[in-house]
């Protein structure tokens, strides 16, 4: 049986379990549920030599390590939002038309296979930097769909097809979904976006790939990195990023891709389970500089499933390292 078609089965069932029959329009599989965990133990993010997926334990510390890490912040905290949820739809998920309302020509066209449920970044947790985006108490999704600011991410998750649409401040309106941005994304490959192509990210990078997920910290291993915001950024960018937003040119600013490890030496012995495993990952796999926003907050996926995340405000800034990133033919992805 190929993957595709055990993955779809995981889905269809997976629906089925939710909401008790097959709807005429099914809901997609919520973030935060086995189902889920069950459907990503098995899915493949992006191929093995995937940025995202290498292993940069081993790389070089870049020459100006200590001063990009100065002009974030030494020794400023490392946080988190418990920001970015996700929907995994099934592979007959109908597809509707999403109108492009900031970014058309940077965007990928639809129609798209956006469920019912589709959640809306932040929801239903309330630990993010953008207080007037959280969603109120007892907050309904069919009301954080409509109202609200913020970045509103949307990240649906097609496994049966091997897509990934993540969506940039979108809304449910009275004619139907709109979005500032759209982008689709082939989890079989390492193709990137057009160089100078925002995506809902402002590196033009994908976010799903980098969130932290129950599933993978419950096992004991994030196999892959994560993405962090800065207040400051360079205008500039280094792959796998396509897309700078910053007016700024001082060589000490982070550029959008800029790629941070936590230092070999230091010691995560001491932290809880969950947290321990995330700071392991930072070892091996870093962080990308995504966005901007408050400086060392990396996105992790707002379960409640998650405990002892608040003692990752131990790690400071200083236990850093700016790396040398490799590039598209270099690393695993060079050609032997």
């Amino acid at each position: 049986m190929s993957f595709r078609v055990v993955v779809g089965a995981l889905v269809v069932a997976s629906v089925a379990v939710v909401s008790g029959q097959a709807p005429k329009t099914p809901p997609g599989v919520m973030f935060d549920t086995p189902e889920a965990d069950r459907i990503l133990a098995v899915l493949q993010v992006f191929p093995p030599d995937n940025p995202w997926n290498e292993d940069i334990s081993t790389r070089p510390v870049a020459p100006d390590s200590a001063a990009i890490i100065g002009s974030i912040g030494a020794e400023k905290s490392l946080g988190y939002n418990l920001d970015m949820n996700f929907v995994i739809v099934p592979p007959d998920q109908p597809l509707v038309p999403v109108r492009v309302t900031m970014y058309p020509a940077e965007s990928d066209p639809g129609p798209f296979p956006v469920p019912s449920n589709a959640p809306i970044e932040n929801w239903p947790m309330a630990h993010n930097e953008d207080v007037g985006a959280l969603p109120k108490p007892g907050q309904a999704l069919e009301d954080i769909q409509r109202h609200g600011t913020g970045d509103r991410h949307l990240l649906i998750v097609d496994p049966a097809h091997g897509k990934l649409h993540e969506f940039w401040q979108a809304r449910l309106t009275d004619t139907g979904w709109e979005a500032s941005q759209a982008s689709t994304f082939d989890l079989k490959s390492n193709a990137m976006r057009p160089l100078g192509w925002t995506s809902s990210d402002a590196a033009g990078l994908p976010v799903f790939p980098s969130v932290v997920r129950y599933e993978e910290v419950a096992k004991g291993e994030v196999r892959h990195a994560l993405r962090v915001t800065v207040r400051r950024s360079r205008r500039a960018y280094i792959y796998p990023a396509r897309h700078f937003a910053s007016p700024h040119v001082d060589s000490a600013l982070p550029r959008m891709g800029e790629r941070l490890r936590l230092k070999a030496s230091f010691n995560t012995s001491g932290f809880p389970p969950h947290a321990r495993v995330i700071l392991e990952a930072l070892k091996k796999h870093g962080m990308f500089v995504a966005d901007n926003g408050q400086d060392w907050l990396m996105s992790i996926s707002p379960d409640r499933r998650f405990s002892g995340l608040e003692s990752l405000s131990k790690v400071k800034g200083s236990d850093f390292e700016v790396i040398v990133p490799t590039g598209p033919d270099e690393g695993p992805r060079a050609r032997k």
